[in-house]
């Protein structure tokens, strides 16, 4: 029976632990979004980026293209919507669209 317990309250420091890491891990990512756009890898004119956030986190304005990017770190990977507008993207599914207060 003690055993038992020492492996709940294991497990329960685990998971305390587990939730820290995670939160570090997603506040590290979101400062290296803001961080991004000025280092010298970035690939694109810092001056024509502009954050959006959620669920991609900017658009470069370049004078030949206007290039959606969403920054990640470590092993994270895209989510669905993330993917979802990437292949929208990727098969010319983008429209512009012109809407005028009347």
């Amino acid at each position: 029976m003690v055993k038992s317990k020492e492996l709940k309250v294991l497990q329960e420091i685990h998971e305390e632990l587990l939730f820290s890491h995670r939160s570090k891990v997603v506040k590290h990512g979101q400062s290296f979004e803001q961080l991004f756009p000025f280092m010298s890898n970035y690939p694109y004119d810092s001056q024509n980026f502009r954050f959006i956030g959620s669920p991609i986190d900017g658009i470069s304005f370049e004078d030949d293209s206007v290039v959606f990017i969403e920054f990640k770190t470590g092993n994270s990977k895209l989510t669905k919507k993330q993917q979802l507008i990437r292949d929208l993207i990727e098969s010319k599914k983008v429209k512009w669209k012109e809407i005028r207060d009347r």
